[in-house]
């Protein structure tokens, strides 16, 4: 075997965790994808002689790609790509050895961080953040993450440390607005199913807007009596509702809310943008991955 094609089946063995780390670190699917394409050009340019450890060499490229990403694109101010949703059974990483496992598995987020993850981590810096995600995601060695971002092990823990606190200590101010907006998404459709126009216009701020109609009363007798075919669901991490046929989602509905009132509802149902989309519908657990 010629050490390409050693370097082609070890890339390919364990490209799913690898873009699993992409993901997580860059939250989005394309820059996930491009930060994997990167990592495999300098893969197929690099020495492997002195390579022990396939798995952890392999992450430590893909992480230096990613963080050079996200060092890019803090420099450019840039808003990120959408929130990176919490997985529908969270579950430590740290039950699998780093490299080891499913890789599902090990790219899970515990109940305790996963809504918060969504807040607070384009708050964190690209260090911070990259460190947060190694270790509490997938099990890497501080000083494994140290040797990335040119750090000491203990510098390493100490940034892991700060990220987790941060996102510890948004994690019941986030579960309890997403749960509330959840809930009034939830009772808009229910009432709009109903055609309960009383029960739709206690649902909506008096200056309420949907598309071109203005107004509480305007939009609750738009909307009454239909939305049948619409389901809660998390869009990009976030509470909505999603019409699908047929298994495919064909569009989407985004709530605005204010002091327990909807103040705004937008649709988009441009094919383009429904497909980058993360969708968990809500009633059943099922996932849409766009």
């Amino acid at each position: 075997m010629t050490e390409q094609d050693w370097l082609s089946e070890r890339f390919a063995e364990h490209h799913d965790r690898l873009h699993a780390v992409a993901y997580r670190m860059l939250r989005s699917p394309g820059d996930a994808e491009d930060a994997v394409q990167e990592a495999w050009l300098r893969v197929s340019r690099a020495d492997t002689v002195q390579v022990e450890n396939p798995a952890g060499w392999l992450t430590t490229i893909v992480a230096r790609v990613c963080l050079n990403m996200l060092e890019a694109r803090r420099a450019r101010r840039e808003e990120p790509a959408g929130a990176l949703p919490p997985e529908p059974e969270a579950a430590h990483a740290s039950t699998h050895p780093a490299g080891q496992g499913d890789p599902e598995d090990e790219a899970l987020l515990a109940d305790s961080v996963g809504v918060a993850l969504v807040v607070v981590l384009d708050t964190l810096t690209p260090a911070e953040r990259l460190a947060f995600v190694l270790h509490d995601v997938f099990d890497v060695s501080f000083g494994e993450i140290g040797t990335i971002i040119d750090r000491t092990p203990v510098a390493a823990r100490q940034l892991a440390s700060r990220a987790r606190r941060r996102v510890q200590g948004a994690a019941a101010e986030t579960d309890a607005a997403r749960s509330r907006k959840r809930d009034l998404i939830a009772a808009f459709l229910a009432a709009s199913r109903n055609g309960d126009f009383d029960a739709l216009l206690a649902l909506l701020d008096p200056d309420a807007v949907a598309g071109d109609v203005r107004g509480a009363r305007a939009v609750a007798a738009f909307f009454a009596g239909r939305a049948q075919a619409a389901r809660p669901a998390l869009v990009n991490g976030v509470p909505a509702a999603v019409y699908a046929h047929r298994g495919l989602p064909k569009a989407v509905f985004t709530f605005t809310t204010s002091n327990e009132r909807i103040t705004s509802i937008a649709v988009d149902g441009d094919p383009d943008r429904l497909r980058d989309l993360d969708i968990v519908f809500l009633s059943t657990g099922h996932t849409a991955r766009r």
